[in-house]
């Protein structure tokens, strides 16, 4: 028996369905979430791809949008020394956002959301999009908008972090607790960079030594303060995708004529 999410997920169904809800003007939403790269002792590589196809999928509900395969391999080179961790250049990548997202416009999509988990990714992502240039696709980042950052600055006791940290856990033990070993959460040490270059776990006199590969406290994450944090995050998420599609509802009747005439 299928499941409610298998009418967003378009791997889960038959293109016959996929097409008709395209030409009955369903939002696109294409994620980007790594699911290899390392997350400290505690979490799984396939952290960033969880959270962004969770996090699509609760989105996709409430828009009834159809959700296209998460782009799992991206620009992370900041977690390359560590065993599974892969990185593309950025070029690459680069290429692969532009060609997939311009597939999916070209396929009928109306309205594309490209939802970002990543930090490297951002300004890949956005140069891939602006050489599409179109006003029918939208990036949007995880920890955009204006809750999710202020919740978590309410939130956070940890004096830095930003990867497999007290937030990230936090998120992961709020939806996926059975993926999250605490039990080998490892606090990182505190970096003479607010943000780190590449991370090392081999050399204890870098500046970017971390032996788990946390950047900052995982020991501080609590189921609470996840539930809150998703909470806000897709506040936020809702609210920017409510915005694009309004913006662009006077677009999807003469794009649904068009198609009507060919």
């Amino acid at each position: 028996m299928g499941t409610d999410t298998d009418r967003h997920f378009i791997e889960r169904m038959h293109w016959d369905d996929v097409a008709r809800r395209i030409g009955d003007g369903a939002v696109a939403i294409l994620p980007i979430g790594a699911a290899a790269k390392q997350h400290g002792f505690h979490l799984p590589l396939n952290t960033d791809r969880i959270q962004a196809e969770w996090l699509a999928g609760r989105m996709a509900q409430k828009i009834d949008a159809l959700i296209w395969p998460t782009l799992t391999y991206g620009h992370y080179p900041a977690f390359v020394e560590y065993a599974g961790s892969n990185s593309l250049t950025i070029s690459t990548f680069e290429a692969l956002v532009r060609e997939v997202a311009g597939q999916i416009l070209g396929g009928g999509c109306t309205r594309l959301l490209v939802l970002d988990t990543g930090i490297s990714t951002l300004a890949p992502v956005d140069r891939a999009l602006a050489r599409l240039a179109s006003d029918r696709v939208k990036h949007v980042w995880i920890h955009g908008g204006p809750r999710y950052p202020r919740i978590a600055r309410q939130l956070a006791e940890q004096s830095h972090g930003s990867h497999a940290d007290e937030m990230e856990t936090s998120l992961m033990l709020a939806l996926a607790p059975h993926l999250v070993d605490m039990a080998r959460a490892e606090a990182s040490p505190a970096l003479q960079h607010e943000t780190p270059g590449a991370l090392t776990p081999s050399d204890p006199s870098s500046p970017n030594y971390s032996r788990s590969g946390s950047f900052g406290d995982p020991t501080r994450a609590t189921p609470a303060k996840g539930e809150a944090l998703l909470a806000a995050m897709l506040d936020d998420l809702d609210e920017q995708a409510a915005a694009f599609i309004a913006k662009g509802s006077e677009l999807q009747q003469p794009a649904r004529m068009e198609s009507v005439m060919r």
